[in-house]
């Protein structure tokens, strides 16, 4: 309790704080405190790196799965540009990025992956993180499965932050049920991290928000070609 307890003091002597953008300055007479103030939407991108584009949401997880669940810091940009550079350009812009182009990225890099057809359990049973392509309703957009408890799905989404998804929610937009999956360095793996269930609300207040799904974010569309 002893955290909250200049807050509690503040509100009781009737003194305003200042809200900033990091920070919540608090005085009182004789004393001040500065309480530092994270929002949801930031907590979520603490451990999912954000999309810069939307047809980028391929190198956004690319980055993700790097940088937080094998300890390789990448940038959303740095992946872009070299998956842009080697990739067909015109297609990228039109389609987004592909598995291919991911294979190929992780490969320069020193991690060997590839699409495997397999249940979602099986991420658990071998404790190792996937990027997988949801389709709700023609939009597609790749996530980063970052852990399974229970019946909860915790992703890492470019586009929304780090969230959790129900099973059954999940299951009904991963179409594919390709798993694309990192198969050496299996050793240095981070599966259902601590940090990242973290920032993912439980259940009550995530089935409590209606949603309509991914059609609020542009998501770019993938042909049958791309696995």
């Amino acid at each position: 309790m002893r955290p909250f307890a200049p807050l509690f003091f503040a509100a009781a002597l009737g003194i305003a704080g200042a809200a900033h953008a990091s920070n919540l300055d608090l005085r009182a007479p004789g004393a001040s405190y500065s309480v530092p103030v994270t929002s949801l939407k930031e907590a979520r991108f603490k451990t999912t790196l954000k999309q810069n584009y939307d047809f980028s949401c391929g190198s956004a997880a690319t980055a993700t799965l790097l940088t937080f669940q094998y300890g390789h810091p990448v940038t959303e940009v740095d992946v872009f540009r070299d998956m842009f550079a080697k990739g067909d350009a015109r297609k990228i812009r039109r389609e987004g990025f592909s598995l291919l182009d991911m294979r190929r990225y992780l490969a320069s890099q020193g991690f060997q992956a590839d699409g495997f057809q397999l249940p979602l359990d099986k991420l658990a049973e071998e404790g190792l993180p996937a990027i997988v392509l949801l389709n709700d309703k023609g939009y597609r957009h790749f996530v980063v499965v970052k852990g399974l408890r229970g019946d909860r799905v915790l992703i890492g989404d470019p586009a929304r932050g780090t969230r959790a998804m129900t099973r059954s929610d999940f299951e009904r937009v991963w179409t594919s049920r390709v798993l694309f999956v990192v198969h050496n360095r299996r050793e240095i793996a981070q599966f259902n991290r601590p940090a990242d269930w973290r920032t993912a609300p439980p259940a009550p207040l995530e089935v409590g928000v209606q949603r309509r799904g991914l059609q609020d974010v542009v998501m770019p569309r993938h042909g049958p070609g791309d696995f």
